[in-house]
């Protein structure tokens, strides 16, 4: 009849609770009893056991969880599944627990069925939540977490607030959640395997964190774990909101007076000083040297960060957020739909990308090298200087111009070293050689710092053999001429040193 609109069929989703038939809202009962064919996401579960054995026919799909490595593909079929039965007549589908708690099919109905014309209506069903929150005697409003054991990852983590983790039903994912709570906390951290809570089945067995997966008896579709929150500070070290609560407090009424005095610029000193130890860490190859450098570059950025907080200007959530939005600006390729064949499409895209990003403040500036950094290091800012000069042209076309300038340069400074020694000239002439000899480096995309780094490594590491010989010689270098300290020099390249 014209100005009906024809309605589609219906998906009722019924949650099955978190225990046994007990538990079941009388008006649940009714429906699932009146249902002649009800659709059930998987057989294990008290209540579907239950009302088979009262006549009640149930159609699961547990032998798709058989067909895929993902539960994700699994859930995706179901819903398909489920969604084509009711293109042709209304169906009931049930699923463990309450509908909207952890049931990524009832999602991905939610999200699909509009689409199809199809509408989709909840009944009943208790959260095993309530239940759970009563088995292990804890309050959420201290702070709790809802986890998914199937996907769980080390960053969802919160320690320090009482963690659930729902559809630990086998042993491959109790090991999963066991290694990735081991991330985090002590492996004999105590935690509590709940199965069918609130029912008359429930059972509650404390284990170490590290036996988690050993209880395969306590595993099932109805398996939740629950991890208390840390009480031991020093295993809250991990987390980075514990390190920005520590440096709060240094700076605090009751902190450290020297954490309380130091300002932006009295703490410049430090930062270069961290990162140098941190260079050297890392040329050393010491993983553990790394770790703790690593760790006082991070204080320099929490102190400074804390500072500005402190007069407020700007805080640690500010400069996070400063830097996720420019990674994912400057990488279209990864967090977009730009394509790249290459290191170089990329490195393109970013120099673009970051001049686009300047170009509103390029017309106050009074120079193309304006924003070199005037507090690096000489040789990393003569590096710097030059390639800014050459995006416009403004440099060799090719290494023999650069090679010509080294040798003109000594040239001068040979020149200059003859004549009457005027210091401010032989440092003149010296710096002009310098500034060629990174021109040099540059070109075969060297950084000047690290070589000559590697060049005071290597010194170091020389002279302190020859020291060593002298040593085991039982004399003083006043007893030994220079050849025969040259001598232990060349034994010593010979060694690798």
């Amino acid at each position: 009849m014209k100005g009906l609109i024809k309605m589609g069929n219906a998906i009722t989703i019924i949650g099955l609770g978190a225990g046994d038939l007990d538990q079941l809202p009388l008006g649940v009962y009714k429906r699932l009893k009146n249902a002649s064919n009800c659709l059930v996401r998987t057989m294990d579960h008290p209540v579907v056991n239950e009302l088979a054995a009262e006549g009640l026919l149930f159609e699961s799909f547990d032998k798709i969880y058989e067909k895929y490595d993902t539960f994700e593909m699994v859930y995706e079929e179901i819903s398909e599944i489920v969604l084509d039965r009711a293109g042709q007549e209304d169906v009931v589908y049930a699923v463990p627990g309450h509908p909207m708690v952890a049931e990524k099919t009832v999602q991905l109905l939610l999200e699909k069925g509009p689409k199809r014309d199809i509408e989709i209506k909840m009944e009943g069903g208790q959260s095993f939540l309530d239940a759970l929150f009563l088995a292990v005697k804890i309050d959420p409003i201290d702070g709790f977490q809802l986890l998914d054991g199937t996907a769980l990852s080390r960053d969802d983590l919160k320690t320090d607030q009482h963690m659930i983790i729902g559809q630990v039903y086998d042993q491959f994912t109790a090991s999963d959640v066991k290694l990735t709570l081991m991330e985090k906390l002590p492996d004999d951290h105590e935690v509590m395997i709940v199965r069918a809570a609130g029912s008359k089945d429930q059972t509650i067995k404390k284990v170490p964190l590290y036996e988690l997966d050993r209880n395969m008896e306590e595993l099932s579709n109805v398996t939740s774990v629950y991890v208390p929150p840390v009480t031991n500070e020093a295993h809250l070290y991990k987390e980075f909101s514990k390190l920005r609560e520590i440096i709060a407090q240094l700076r605090g009424p009751d902190g450290c007076p020297w954490d309380k005095k130091q300002t932006h610029a009295s703490l410049k000193p430090y930062l270069i000083e961290e990162a140098y130890e941190l260079i050297d860490a890392i040329d050393d190859e010491d993983d553990e040297s790394m770790i703790g450098e690593l760790g006082d570059v991070l204080l320099q950025v929490l102190l400074h960060s804390q500072i500005a907080e402190d007069e407020g200007m700007f805080t640690i959530d500010d400069v996070v957020e400063e830097i996720s939005a420019k990674m994912v600006r400057r990488h279209p390729h990864v967090f977009g739909d730009v394509k790249v064949s290459g290191t170089e499409d990329v490195l393109k895209n970013w120099q673009e990308i970051k001049a686009e990003e300047k170009l509103g403040k390029e017309s106050n500036k009074k120079s193309l090298l304006y924003d070199v950094g005037k507090s690096l290091p000489s040789l990393i800012r003569g590096h710097e200087l030059q390639k800014r000069a050459a995006k416009v042209g403004f440099d060799w076309p090719d290494i023999e111009g650069a090679l010509e300038k080294v040798k003109e340069e000594v040239a001068e400074l040979e020149i200059e070293l003859k004549m009457d020694h005027n210091i401010e000239k032989i440092k003149n002439e010296l710096g002009d050689l310098f500034f060629a000899l990174v021109n040099v480096a540059r070109f075969y995309g060297i950084q000047a710092e690290e070589a000559m780094n590697a060049t005071n490594r290597k010194f170091y590491n020389r002279f302190t053999y020859i020291e060593n010989r002298v040593k085991q010689s039982g004399k003083s270098f006043d007893d030994f001429s220079l050849d025969q300290l040259d001598q232990w020099w060349e034994e010593a390249k010979t060694k690798g040193y």
